[in-house]
């Protein structure tokens, strides 16, 4: 699951002939970077990203009802399976959530009205799921390989260091409201359902979530960020079969 992002224009290189031999190298190294981050390094993109966020969406505090029911469904989640992680809900009405690399998870309000409890716990592991297998990480590093083959004129570094909020939003719509794989979102499933599971709750959520969100979709129309995603439809028929 992933926020709908609108994405601004793509600016096109300059032809082959205009640029150096010098430039072309450059810019082969800055791809070669953005492939070798080391995880620390992309946590300063992602933290960067999360604090932006989060200012341009009200999060819900302690005394707030949707801060309180988020609070009890992730309690003992500060830490799990080996990551840190930081959940929390938006005070936004759409049906949607997403999780960073970071750890970062936020639930939108939206969501929390239509699910039962067990069915936000299990977006909760579906989005811890995303973090554990790295799926984030790598787009991440496939969206800043993209930036810098864009910037051969050495027009921009990639060097870690403090991004502007446009280019927070346009890293934000390339890592988190790009297309999810059918392989990436079976993997954040089967994770789910793991979760579920061993922390004894009702493994059923991970298939009456998945079919309200279909649902809700009317085949993505309702919900527009369904169209980068495989049909909950047929990943709810299958986990029906993981149940069986």
């Amino acid at each position: 699951m992933a926020m709908g992002t609108l994405l601004g224009g793509m600016s096109i290189a300059a032809p082959l002939g205009a640029q150096s031999l010098g430039n072309i190298i450059g810019s082969a190294k800055k791809v070669a970077k953005a492939a070798s981050y080391s995880d620390a390094e992309m946590k300063v993109y992602f933290d960067q990203m999360s604090a932006e966020m989060d200012r341009n969406n009200p999060v819900a505090g302690p005394d707030d009802p949707y801060g309180q029911r988020i609070a009890a469904l992730s309690q003992g989640l500060d830490t799990y399976d080996g990551l840190d992680l930081d959940i929390k809900a938006y005070l936004v009405r759409d049906v949607n959530a997403f999780a960073m690399a970071n750890g970062t998870i936020r639930i939108f309000a939206g969501l929390m009205d239509d699910f039962s409890d067990d069915e936000v716990r299990y977006v909760i592991g579906h989005e811890i799921g995303h973090v554990k297998r790295e799926h984030t990480k790598k787009r991440m590093q496939g969206a800043l390989q993209r930036e810098s083959a864009m910037s051969v004129a050495g027009t921009a570094s990639n060097d870690v260091r403090q991004l502007a909020s446009g280019e927070l939003g346009k890293l934000f719509g390339n890592v988190i409201s790009a297309q999810h794989s059918q392989k990436h979102e079976r993997e954040a499933d089967d994770y789910a359902f793991d979760f579920m599971q061993a922390n004894s709750y009702e493994a059923e959520a991970c298939v009456t979530a998945l079919e309200k969100l279909n649902a809700m979709g009317g085949g993505g129309g309702g919900l527009p960020w369904l169209q980068t995603h495989p049909s909950p439809a047929k990943r709810a028929k299958r986990m029906r079969k993981k149940l069986a």
